[in-house]
């Protein structure tokens, strides 16, 4: 068992000071704890200005707490500073590639390779890339543990014609944790670009944007314990400076004139209008929070409830789980049908209790088309869950059976 079982981590978040929640969507959204709203706090009452555009005392504040904010999230992840751009979400970041870097380099005679596995931001941009540009578009299916066939891709990258691989570091729907570095290698080696959905990768488990070697890397602040509204785009220098922007306007220009517009240097090129301030300090808060907790600490604690709630769900006779059945090959949720129910009955039901759990597609539809459901439960978890938590969902879903059996 981790050494966080123990630890009442459910006291540094003010919702869940709330009697009777027991808060397990931490894939959907994260709860906020006490340090990163008292940061946002302290930049709306203390250092209210705006950043990069004034000398005055309070614009200087806001700029060293918004930059600090930035270098400290790229140092957690092994990352360029100055590659590192902060977005409205991980969708923003994941469109912000498949416009600019998408439609300046892949055409007609090109494939443009995803996985069954994708949560829609990192599957919907691609398709619409492919409809645009006329590229070709392919999917890595999975097999009934939901894991990738790699040797599919290898005869998708033996075309010779793949321009780019999308791939999701774990998967939303499914827990499955992807082999993200052996899929860059085999890409690289095919001359491929690689892009990851790291949003539920990051807050789980350590991250090493160097030892991965992606060229695109995003994620979103709300499943860190951060704010909404912040998301990140970790990319490659020399393909961030060949991208044209993808929004213009103020603050990502060098300057202007009527004849000719020069871009501002990384990451201003691609962080047009007054950025999201208040967002990016509290998201640097919130890595500040998971770097002192540790993330060996995190993954071992949320692998440790993983482990225990497939256990425990194995003892209902009518459910079915999604996702691979190891606790090492998956990330910190659980997806599951209980046959007697719709997913949406069991969520209001568990809700009615206080369970909070995530009812539907996911937003992971062509995952949920190859196991003929239209919708899953799933109980995922964080640094605050314990295994009180995980017999409470058990007790549920047998009260959900004592109802409809």
């Amino acid at each position: 068992m981790s050494t966080l079982a123990d630890t009442p981590l459910a006291t540094d978040f003010p919702c869940l000071r709330r009697e009777g929640i027991v808060y397990m969507d931490s894939a959907a959204t994260s709860q906020t704890p006490q340090p990163v709203i008292a940061a946002m706090a302290d930049y709306y009452e203390h250092h209210r200005g705006t950043v990069h555009r004034s000398v005055y005392a309070l614009a200087a504040e806001a700029t060293e707490l918004f930059e600090g904010a930035r270098d400290r999230i790229a140092a957690f992840v092994n990352w360029p500073a100055d590659c590192t751009i902060f977005t409205k979400n991980a969708t923003e970041a994941l469109n912000l590639v498949a416009y600019s870097w998408g439609r300046a380099n892949v055409g007609p005679r090109d494939r443009v390779v995803v996985t069954q596995l994708e949560h829609h931001s990192n599957f919907v941009p691609w398709h619409m890339l492919c409809r645009q540009t006329g590229a070709q578009f392919e999917m890595v299916e999975v097999d009934d543990e939901c894991m990738l066939d790699l040797e599919q891709l290898d005869e998708l990258l033996a075309t010779g014609n793949v321009k780019l691989v999308a791939v999701g570091h774990v998967s939303n729907a499914a827990g499955t944790i992807n082999p993200v570095a052996e899929i860059v290698r085999r890409a690289h080696a095919a001359g491929a670009v690689v892009v990851v959905d790291g949003s539920q990768a990051v807050p789980q488990t350590p991250v090493d944007l160097g030892e991965l070697d992606a060229d695109f890397y995003a994620w979103t602040g709300h499943k860190l314990y951060g704010p909404t509204g912040v998301g990140v785009l970790h990319g490659r220098k020399e393909l961030l400076d060949a991208m044209p922007p993808f929004i213009g306007g103020g603050h990502m220009i060098a300057s202007v004139s009527v004849d000719e517009i020069r871009w501002g240097q990384l990451p201003a090129k691609f962080e047009a209008g007054t950025s999201n301030i208040a967002e990016a300090i509290g998201l640097g808060a919130a890595v500040d929070f998971v770097a002192g907790i540790g993330m060996q600490s995190i993954r071992a604690h949320e692998r440790d409830l993983c482990a225990y709630a497939l256990d425990r769900l194995a003892e209902l006779p009518d459910v079915t789980l999604m996702g691979p059945l190891d606790a090492d090959r998956r990330g910190a949720l659980v997806a599951f049908t209980l046959d007697i129910a719709h997913p949406h009955d069991i969520a209001e039901i568990l809700g009615s209790s206080g369970v909070c759990v995530r009812a539907g597609h996911h937003c992971a539809q062509p995952l949920m088309q190859r196991f003929g459901v239209a919708a899953t439960t799933r109980a995922s978890f964080a640094v605050h869950n314990t295994r009180a938590d995980v017999d409470a969902l058990i007790d549920g879903l047998n009260d959900v059976r004592r109802i409809f059996g």
